[in-house]
Protein backbone atom coordinates (compact mmCIF):
# COMPACT_ATOMS: atom_id res chain seq x y z
CA UNK A 1 0.00 0.00 0.00
CA UNK A 2 1.33 3.42 -1.04
CA UNK A 3 1.45 5.69 2.01
CA UNK A 4 0.45 8.69 -0.17
CA UNK A 5 -3.22 7.85 0.28
CA UNK A 6 -6.12 10.28 0.17
CA UNK A 7 -8.97 10.29 2.66
CA UNK A 8 -12.04 12.30 1.78
CA UNK A 9 -15.68 12.97 2.52
CA UNK A 10 -18.79 12.96 0.32
CA UNK A 11 -22.31 14.27 0.76
CA UNK A 12 -25.41 14.59 -1.38
CA UNK A 13 -26.75 17.44 0.73
CA UNK A 14 -29.33 15.15 2.31
CA UNK A 15 -32.20 17.20 3.75
CA UNK A 16 -31.74 17.11 7.52
CA UNK A 17 -34.08 17.35 10.49
CA UNK A 18 -34.17 20.19 13.03
CA UNK A 19 -34.28 19.63 16.81
CA UNK A 20 -38.06 20.20 16.75
CA UNK A 21 -38.50 17.37 14.22
CA UNK A 22 -39.25 19.54 11.20
CA UNK A 23 -37.24 19.32 8.00
CA UNK A 24 -34.50 21.85 7.31
CA UNK A 25 -35.01 23.97 4.19
CA UNK A 26 -32.94 23.02 1.17
CA UNK A 27 -31.39 26.50 1.23
CA UNK A 28 -30.18 26.00 4.81
CA UNK A 29 -28.90 22.51 3.99
CA UNK A 30 -26.70 24.03 1.26
CA UNK A 31 -25.34 26.60 3.71
CA UNK A 32 -24.71 23.82 6.24
CA UNK A 33 -22.81 21.78 3.63
CA UNK A 34 -20.51 24.74 3.05
CA UNK A 35 -19.80 24.91 6.79
CA UNK A 36 -19.18 21.16 6.88
CA UNK A 37 -16.63 21.47 4.07
CA UNK A 38 -14.90 24.37 5.80
CA UNK A 39 -14.52 22.25 8.94
CA UNK A 40 -13.15 19.36 6.87
CA UNK A 41 -10.56 21.70 5.32
CA UNK A 42 -9.49 22.98 8.75
CA UNK A 43 -8.99 19.38 9.91
CA UNK A 44 -6.83 18.35 6.95
CA UNK A 45 -9.32 16.14 5.08
CA UNK A 46 -8.01 15.63 1.54
CA UNK A 47 -11.21 15.87 -0.52
CA UNK A 48 -14.85 16.89 -0.36
CA UNK A 49 -17.26 15.52 -2.97
CA UNK A 50 -20.81 16.74 -3.58
CA UNK A 51 -23.34 14.58 -5.39
CA UNK A 52 -25.80 15.80 -8.03
CA UNK A 53 -29.50 15.00 -7.55
CA UNK A 54 -32.82 16.43 -8.68
CA UNK A 55 -35.29 15.37 -5.98
CA UNK A 56 -36.70 16.72 -2.74
CA UNK A 57 -34.63 14.63 -0.30
CA UNK A 58 -31.29 16.01 -1.59
CA UNK A 59 -30.55 19.75 -1.77
CA UNK A 60 -27.63 19.83 -4.21
CA UNK A 61 -28.42 19.88 -7.93
CA UNK A 62 -25.35 21.86 -9.09
CA UNK A 63 -22.33 20.63 -7.12
CA UNK A 64 -19.86 22.98 -8.80
CA UNK A 65 -21.86 26.04 -7.66
CA UNK A 66 -21.68 24.97 -4.03
CA UNK A 67 -18.04 23.93 -4.48
CA UNK A 68 -17.22 27.43 -5.72
CA UNK A 69 -18.58 28.86 -2.47
CA UNK A 70 -16.53 26.29 -0.55
CA UNK A 71 -13.43 27.21 -2.57
CA UNK A 72 -13.69 30.81 -1.40
CA UNK A 73 -13.59 29.73 2.25
CA UNK A 74 -10.97 26.95 2.14
CA UNK A 75 -7.30 26.61 1.31
CA UNK A 76 -6.16 23.03 0.73
CA UNK A 77 -9.05 20.57 0.47
CA UNK A 78 -9.65 19.23 -3.05
CA UNK A 79 -13.11 19.90 -4.46
CA UNK A 80 -15.13 17.60 -6.68
CA UNK A 81 -18.42 16.00 -7.61
CA UNK A 82 -19.75 12.69 -6.36
CA UNK A 83 -20.93 12.29 -9.10
CA UNK A 84 -21.71 14.57 -12.05
CA UNK A 85 -24.45 12.85 -14.06
CA UNK A 86 -22.79 13.19 -17.46
CA UNK A 87 -25.54 11.36 -19.37
CA UNK A 88 -28.00 14.22 -18.87
CA UNK A 89 -25.54 17.10 -19.06
CA UNK A 90 -23.48 18.71 -21.79
CA UNK A 91 -19.77 17.81 -21.74
CA UNK A 92 -18.70 21.25 -22.92
CA UNK A 93 -20.60 22.98 -20.12
CA UNK A 94 -19.35 20.48 -17.54
CA UNK A 95 -15.77 21.18 -18.58
CA UNK A 96 -16.34 24.94 -18.48
CA UNK A 97 -17.92 24.83 -15.04
CA UNK A 98 -15.19 22.71 -13.51
CA UNK A 99 -12.41 24.65 -15.24
CA UNK A 100 -13.95 27.77 -13.67
CA UNK A 101 -14.01 26.03 -10.28
CA UNK A 102 -10.38 25.08 -10.83
CA UNK A 103 -9.52 28.75 -11.35
CA UNK A 104 -11.44 29.89 -8.27
CA UNK A 105 -9.79 27.22 -6.11
CA UNK A 106 -6.26 27.65 -7.53
CA UNK A 107 -6.13 24.18 -9.04
CA UNK A 108 -8.08 22.13 -6.49
CA UNK A 109 -10.98 21.01 -8.72
CA UNK A 110 -11.70 17.51 -9.96
CA UNK A 111 -14.76 15.85 -11.43
CA UNK A 112 -16.17 12.35 -11.05
CA UNK A 113 -18.33 11.42 -14.03
CA UNK A 114 -21.07 8.87 -13.58
CA UNK A 115 -24.41 7.66 -14.86
CA UNK A 116 -25.97 8.21 -11.44
CA UNK A 117 -28.19 5.84 -9.48
CA UNK A 118 -31.29 8.03 -9.95
CA UNK A 119 -32.98 8.93 -13.22
CA UNK A 120 -34.85 12.17 -12.43
CA UNK A 121 -32.43 14.25 -14.49
CA UNK A 122 -33.36 12.50 -17.76
CA UNK A 123 -36.95 13.77 -18.12
CA UNK A 124 -35.98 17.05 -16.45
CA UNK A 125 -33.47 17.86 -19.19
CA UNK A 126 -35.28 16.14 -22.04
CA UNK A 127 -33.29 12.91 -22.46
CA UNK A 128 -34.71 9.51 -23.31
CA UNK A 129 -33.79 6.72 -20.89
CA UNK A 130 -33.75 4.33 -23.84
CA UNK A 131 -30.49 6.07 -24.83
CA UNK A 132 -28.96 5.54 -21.38
CA UNK A 133 -25.81 3.74 -22.60
CA UNK A 134 -25.29 5.78 -25.76
CA UNK A 135 -25.58 9.08 -23.89
CA UNK A 136 -22.91 8.17 -21.38
CA UNK A 137 -20.53 6.55 -23.87
CA UNK A 138 -20.59 9.47 -26.31
CA UNK A 139 -20.47 12.20 -23.71
CA UNK A 140 -17.59 10.66 -21.78
CA UNK A 141 -15.72 10.26 -25.06
CA UNK A 142 -16.25 13.93 -25.89
CA UNK A 143 -15.21 14.98 -22.39
CA UNK A 144 -11.98 12.98 -22.74
CA UNK A 145 -11.17 15.04 -25.84
CA UNK A 146 -12.06 18.30 -24.12
CA UNK A 147 -9.52 17.53 -21.40
CA UNK A 148 -6.73 17.98 -23.97
CA UNK A 149 -7.63 21.70 -24.03
CA UNK A 150 -6.99 21.91 -27.78
CA UNK A 151 -9.23 22.80 -30.74
CA UNK A 152 -11.75 19.98 -30.95
CA UNK A 153 -13.60 18.38 -33.83
CA UNK A 154 -16.31 15.91 -32.82
CA UNK A 155 -19.48 14.40 -34.21
CA UNK A 156 -22.01 12.04 -32.62
CA UNK A 157 -25.69 11.41 -32.02
CA UNK A 158 -26.28 13.10 -28.67
CA UNK A 159 -25.40 16.76 -29.31
CA UNK A 160 -24.44 19.16 -32.10
CA UNK A 161 -21.07 18.53 -33.80
CA UNK A 162 -17.97 20.61 -33.14
CA UNK A 163 -15.49 21.77 -35.79
CA UNK A 164 -12.09 23.03 -34.61
CA UNK A 165 -13.83 24.59 -31.63
CA UNK A 166 -11.92 26.05 -28.69
CA UNK A 167 -13.48 25.75 -25.23
CA UNK A 168 -12.80 28.26 -22.46
CA UNK A 169 -11.64 28.78 -19.82
CA UNK A 170 -8.62 26.54 -19.95
CA UNK A 171 -6.98 25.40 -16.73
CA UNK A 172 -3.70 26.87 -15.50
CA UNK A 173 -2.13 23.43 -15.20
CA UNK A 174 -3.52 22.12 -18.48
CA UNK A 175 -5.05 19.20 -16.60
CA UNK A 176 -8.43 18.74 -14.91
CA UNK A 177 -8.38 15.56 -12.84
CA UNK A 178 -11.28 13.38 -13.92
CA UNK A 179 -12.52 10.07 -12.52
CA UNK A 180 -15.17 7.62 -13.68
CA UNK A 181 -17.59 6.57 -10.93
CA UNK A 182 -18.96 3.02 -11.18
CA UNK A 183 -21.41 0.99 -9.16
CA UNK A 184 -20.29 -2.51 -10.06
CA UNK A 185 -20.63 -2.86 -13.83
CA UNK A 186 -17.64 -4.55 -15.54
CA UNK A 187 -18.46 -2.58 -18.70
CA UNK A 188 -18.10 0.69 -16.79
CA UNK A 189 -14.78 -0.42 -15.36
CA UNK A 190 -13.49 -1.30 -18.82
CA UNK A 191 -14.70 2.08 -20.11
CA UNK A 192 -12.72 3.93 -17.44
CA UNK A 193 -9.57 2.10 -18.48
CA UNK A 194 -10.25 2.71 -22.18
CA UNK A 195 -10.54 6.46 -21.68
CA UNK A 196 -7.63 6.55 -19.24
CA UNK A 197 -9.57 7.78 -16.20
CA UNK A 198 -8.98 6.86 -12.54
CA UNK A 199 -11.70 4.62 -11.09
CA UNK A 200 -14.05 5.48 -8.21
CA UNK A 201 -16.15 2.54 -6.99
CA UNK A 202 -19.36 3.22 -5.06
CA UNK A 203 -19.79 0.44 -2.50
CA UNK A 204 -23.10 0.97 -0.73
CA UNK A 205 -24.15 -2.63 -0.14
CA UNK A 206 -22.61 -6.06 0.29
CA UNK A 207 -19.08 -7.03 1.22
CA UNK A 208 -16.29 -4.77 -0.05
CA UNK A 209 -14.24 -7.90 -0.82
CA UNK A 210 -16.59 -8.83 -3.64
CA UNK A 211 -15.40 -5.77 -5.56
CA UNK A 212 -11.84 -7.09 -5.82
CA UNK A 213 -12.57 -8.66 -9.25
CA UNK A 214 -13.45 -5.20 -10.57
CA UNK A 215 -10.11 -3.86 -9.35
CA UNK A 216 -8.32 -6.76 -11.05
CA UNK A 217 -10.32 -6.19 -14.24
CA UNK A 218 -9.34 -2.52 -14.24
CA UNK A 219 -5.67 -3.40 -13.86
CA UNK A 220 -5.86 -5.99 -16.65
CA UNK A 221 -7.64 -3.53 -18.95
CA UNK A 222 -5.00 -0.86 -18.33
CA UNK A 223 -2.24 -3.38 -18.97
CA UNK A 224 -3.85 -4.54 -22.22
CA UNK A 225 -4.04 -0.92 -23.39
CA UNK A 226 -0.43 -0.36 -22.26
CA UNK A 227 -1.54 2.40 -19.93
CA UNK A 228 0.16 3.12 -16.60
CA UNK A 229 -1.58 2.22 -13.34
CA UNK A 230 -4.11 4.85 -12.34
CA UNK A 231 -5.65 5.70 -8.95
CA UNK A 232 -8.55 3.67 -7.58
CA UNK A 233 -10.90 4.97 -4.90
CA UNK A 234 -13.98 3.81 -3.01
CA UNK A 235 -17.01 5.81 -1.88
CA UNK A 236 -18.97 4.24 0.99
CA UNK A 237 -21.42 5.49 3.62
CA UNK A 238 -20.48 5.90 7.26
CA UNK A 239 -20.76 7.79 10.50
CA UNK A 240 -18.32 8.37 13.37
CA UNK A 241 -19.29 8.89 17.01
CA UNK A 242 -17.70 8.29 20.40
CA UNK A 243 -18.63 4.60 20.63
CA UNK A 244 -19.76 1.78 18.36
CA UNK A 245 -23.11 1.42 20.10
CA UNK A 246 -23.73 5.16 20.19
CA UNK A 247 -22.89 5.60 16.51
CA UNK A 248 -25.20 2.79 15.48
CA UNK A 249 -28.12 4.09 17.52
CA UNK A 250 -27.66 7.72 16.47
CA UNK A 251 -27.57 6.84 12.77
CA UNK A 252 -30.28 4.16 12.65
CA UNK A 253 -33.51 6.24 12.51
CA UNK A 254 -32.11 8.64 9.92
CA UNK A 255 -30.55 5.95 7.76
CA UNK A 256 -33.78 3.95 7.87
CA UNK A 257 -35.86 6.87 6.58
CA UNK A 258 -33.54 7.25 3.57
CA UNK A 259 -33.18 3.52 2.88
CA UNK A 260 -36.91 2.78 3.14
CA UNK A 261 -37.92 5.69 0.92
CA UNK A 262 -35.48 4.73 -1.83
CA UNK A 263 -36.29 1.07 -1.30
CA UNK A 264 -40.00 1.70 -1.82
CA UNK A 265 -39.21 3.37 -5.14
CA UNK A 266 -37.16 0.37 -6.24
CA UNK A 267 -39.29 -2.47 -4.95
CA UNK A 268 -37.27 -3.32 -1.85
CA UNK A 269 -38.79 -4.13 1.51
CA UNK A 270 -38.10 -1.98 4.60
CA UNK A 271 -34.67 -2.49 6.13
CA UNK A 272 -34.60 -4.51 9.34
CA UNK A 273 -32.41 -4.05 12.38
CA UNK A 274 -30.66 -7.32 11.56
CA UNK A 275 -29.80 -6.13 8.05
CA UNK A 276 -28.62 -2.82 9.43
CA UNK A 277 -26.29 -4.38 11.98
CA UNK A 278 -24.93 -6.75 9.34
CA UNK A 279 -23.98 -3.75 7.20
CA UNK A 280 -22.10 -2.29 10.19
CA UNK A 281 -20.14 -5.47 10.82
CA UNK A 282 -16.55 -6.19 9.75
CA UNK A 283 -17.66 -7.35 6.29
CA UNK A 284 -20.41 -4.77 5.77
CA UNK A 285 -20.38 -1.74 3.50
CA UNK A 286 -21.19 0.91 6.16
CA UNK A 287 -18.30 2.44 8.12
CA UNK A 288 -20.06 3.25 11.38
CA UNK A 289 -18.71 3.29 14.91
CA UNK A 290 -16.01 4.74 17.12
CA UNK A 291 -12.98 6.36 15.48
CA UNK A 292 -10.91 3.21 16.03
CA UNK A 293 -13.55 0.91 14.56
CA UNK A 294 -14.06 3.11 11.48
CA UNK A 295 -10.31 3.58 10.98
CA UNK A 296 -9.60 -0.15 11.14
CA UNK A 297 -12.40 -0.93 8.71
CA UNK A 298 -11.24 1.75 6.23
CA UNK A 299 -7.65 0.54 6.45
CA UNK A 300 -8.76 -3.06 5.89
CA UNK A 301 -10.78 -2.08 2.80
CA UNK A 302 -7.96 0.00 1.38
CA UNK A 303 -5.53 -2.88 1.81
CA UNK A 304 -7.94 -5.49 0.45
CA UNK A 305 -8.73 -3.48 -2.68
CA UNK A 306 -5.33 -1.77 -3.05
CA UNK A 307 -6.90 1.68 -2.96
CA UNK A 308 -5.41 5.14 -3.34
CA UNK A 309 -8.41 6.98 -1.90
CA UNK A 310 -11.35 6.37 0.40
CA UNK A 311 -14.27 8.81 0.59
CA UNK A 312 -16.74 8.47 3.47
CA UNK A 313 -20.29 9.51 2.55
CA UNK A 314 -21.00 11.16 5.90
CA UNK A 315 -24.61 12.30 5.36
CA UNK A 316 -27.50 9.86 5.62
CA UNK A 317 -31.18 10.65 5.45
CA UNK A 318 -32.27 13.19 8.02
CA UNK A 319 -29.09 12.96 10.14
CA UNK A 320 -28.88 16.41 11.81
CA UNK A 321 -26.20 18.93 10.90
CA UNK A 322 -24.73 19.04 14.42
CA UNK A 323 -24.20 15.27 14.44
CA UNK A 324 -22.53 15.44 11.03
CA UNK A 325 -20.22 18.20 12.23
CA UNK A 326 -19.22 16.03 15.19
CA UNK A 327 -18.68 13.06 12.85
CA UNK A 328 -16.47 15.18 10.57
CA UNK A 329 -14.48 16.38 13.60
CA UNK A 330 -13.82 12.81 14.73
CA UNK A 331 -13.02 11.73 11.17
CA UNK A 332 -10.46 14.49 10.73
CA UNK A 333 -8.84 14.44 14.18
CA UNK A 334 -8.87 10.71 14.95
CA UNK A 335 -9.83 8.48 12.02
CA UNK A 336 -7.46 9.99 9.46
CA UNK A 337 -4.28 9.72 11.55
CA UNK A 338 -5.23 6.19 12.66
CA UNK A 339 -5.76 5.03 9.07
CA UNK A 340 -2.44 6.51 7.98
CA UNK A 341 -0.66 4.84 10.89
CA UNK A 342 -2.27 1.48 10.09
CA UNK A 343 -1.23 1.72 6.43
CA UNK A 344 2.27 3.11 7.03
Amino acid sequence: MDTAIELGLDTFGDVTVRPDGTLTSQAQVIRDVIDEAVLADELGVDFIGLGEHHRDDFAISTPETVLAAIAARTTTIRLGSAVTVMSSDDPVRVFQRFATLDAISSGRAEVILGRGSFTESFPLFGYDLQNYELLFEEKVGLFAQLLREEPITWEGHTRAPLAQQRVYPTTESGHLKTWIGVGGSPESVARAARFGFPLMIAIIGGEPARFRPLVDLYHRALDALERPRLPIGVHSPGYVSDSDEGAGEELWPHMKVMRDRIGAERGWGPITRAEYHQSLGPNGSWYVGSPETVARKIAATMTMLDLDRFDLKYSAGHLPHDLMMRSIELYGTKVLPMVRDLLA
